[in-house]
């Protein structure tokens, strides 16, 4: 009995397969797995603060981001504070550095991740030239430290379980105004 159901069931599980695999979407904007703004946030949020030492001469605190979407460039912008201490410094300086980044998604553990990260400004108040321009020259490579590998949003088994039972999996992310989304094409053959 059960196989027989299987059986006359099995062509409108093909057929339905078949219509989300045309339908996956080709193009930005298209139909997919959604990730809001305020996800991406709270997902930031809970990986910062961040400390990172330049030797034993300085000593950088990185507070959570604030997460802006840049739909035009397909890409996520930061702009986080940051304090820094230690005994190159004369005093304690605040200051801040914004990054942009664009997306990929890994497989293995069901992420998408922030890579291609450009620092576009680092501002520090009340920082001695020498400190300043070390800090400077630092930059690019700690704010490649301070988002390599990051993760900004962690799939759920369950949130993939429907669209891997029809052959599908997430494939290009387009930043829109209100978030992401994540197109849902066919699985590669192996």
């Amino acid at each position: 009995m059960k196989r027989r159901l299987l059986l006359l069931t099995l062509p409108g599980w093909m057929a339905l397969a078949a219509a989300a695999r045309a339908a996956a979407p080709a193009a930005p904007g298209g139909t997919g797995y959604k990730v809001t703004a305020e996800q991406l946030q709270q997902a930031v949020a809970q990986r910062f603060p961040r400390r990172y030492e330049m030797g034993s001469l300085l000593n950088l605190n990185v507070q959570a981001p604030r997460v802006r979407l840049l739909p035009e460039q397909n890409r996520l912008g930061t702009e986080m504070m940051v304090d820094a201490a230690g005994p190159a410094l004369a005093r304690p300086s605040t200051g801040s550095f914004d990054v942009d980044f664009a997306l990929r998604y890994e497989a293995s553990d069901q992420t998408l991740r922030a890579h291609q990260i450009r620092l576009n400004a680092l501002r520090l108040d009340d920082m001695a030239p020498g400190p300043a321009a070390l800090l400077q020259a630092y930059a690019p490579t700690l704010a490649s430290q301070a988002f390599k590998e990051v993760v900004l949003h962690r799939l759920k088994p369950q949130d993939l379980m429907l669209t891997d039972g029809l052959g599908l999996e997430p494939g290009s992310i387009t930043v829109t105004a209100k978030g992401l989304t994540i197109a849902l094409v066919p699985k590669k053959m192996l």
